[in-house]
């Protein structure tokens, strides 16, 4: 009876720790990954396994390393098994905004935002320097630099990732991937070169809104849902980019996105908006109004700007990431007196 409730104890420590980890672990396996949804199934899996082998771990070393390396594995699994994902810069020039968007793109594996909630430790599971909470809040979460990431193969974008964003040692990079110190260093000068030409592929991009730059948020969604479109424009910078995966189009620049929306982009004319937060910024949940009078989801929005004017406009057309981010598929009239913040909504 004694080994069962040591046993039962010692379960129970363990399943605590696996929580505190659960929060970085998705942070890594997203950037391995490019995909919110990829992400969440690798650290379920990760769990799941670490959980059925937890009897053969007998610490010989630390849980986070075990865990780690349980998910890096998950992941190599899931790159090798499936293509790339990309952004529309790569493939496409930029369009004027005067032509139809054509079908959505379902052949491509579109980058997709991650809910910052994913990456942030829960009340009480860290402290102020939690390294989840603080990844989450860095540059190196934000949609240009995962999707630079996919330009690199799977073992040297795992040692960038340990070694630059999670600050691991050489020495704990090379034990958890079967590499020595020098293949490790030499692998992450590789990848930092890869990296250095690969980072402009969300042309335009600034950095995430911070608390500072709410008033320029607020003017953006006051002007988008007035649809006063030389207001909205007002906002841009020179070369503001637009896309919207899954369509290849995008845009750059304020002629072309005044064109859009006066052209296509016009459907979403009387549209509403929810604040919710995405790859260290904030993003908005946009809604299309129905002919039954309500609004239904229609795509997560990340917005970046730099200094006054906002440069991109990165917007995934995939109602299927609303409850993600804790944001309802559908609002009624009584929502829309109310406080358009997914915390107060949702």
């Amino acid at each position: 009876m004694a080994r069962h409730a040591l046993a039962a104890v010692a379960d129970l420590d363990l399943e605590r720790e696996f929580a505190q980890h659960r929060p970085a672990l998705t942070g890594y396996c997203y950037r391995m990954l490019g995909s919110t949804f990829e992400a969440d199934d690798a650290v379920q899996e990760t769990l799941v396994r670490a959980w059925r082998g937890r009897a053969g771990f007998e610490g010989r070393s630390s849980v986070r390393s075990w865990l780690y390396k349980i998910a890096t594995n998950v992941c190599f699994d899931a790159l090798n098994a499936r293509r790339r994902r990309a952004v529309p810069m790569e493939l496409v020039p930029p369009s004027s905004g005067s032509e139809a968007p054509g079908a959505p793109d379902l052949e491509v594996r579109w980058i997709e935002p991650v809910p910052d909630a994913h990456l942030r430790s829960g009340a009480g599971a860290g402290t102020d320097d939690d390294p989840a909470d603080v990844a989450a809040q860095r540059d190196d979460i934000r949609l240009a630099f995962v999707a630079a990431l996919q330009h690199l193969q799977p073992r040297p974008r795992a040692v960038l990732i340990l070694r630059d964003v999670f600050g691991w040692r050489a020495e704990e990079v090379a034990e958890l991937l079967a590499m020595t110190p020098t293949a490790v260093h030499s692998a992450l000068q590789r990848a930092r070169r890869t990296l250095a030409t690969r980072r402009d592929l969300i042309q335009g991009t600034g950095t995430p809104l911070d608390e500072a730059d709410a008033a320029l948020l607020d003017r953006y969604v006051a002007a988008f849902e007035r649809f006063d479109i030389s207001a909205l424009v007002a906002l841009l910078r020179y070369d503001a980019t637009m896309s919207m995966p899954p369509f290849a189009l995008w845009l750059r620049g304020p002629a072309a996105i005044n064109r859009w929306m006066r052209g296509t982009g016009s459907a979403c004319r009387g549209a509403r908006m929810l604040r919710t937060r995405a790859n260290g910024g904030p993003a908005l949940g946009i809604y299309k109004p129905t002919p039954a009078g309500d609004f239904a989801a229609f795509a997560i929005q990340v917005v970046e700007a730099s200094g006054p004017s906002i440069v991109g406009l990165h917007t995934f057309i995939a109602p299927r990431l609303f409850p993600e981010f804790g944001l309802p598929l559908r609002l009624g009239e009584q929502d829309l007196g109310q406080p358009r913040d997914c915390d107060q909504v949702a």
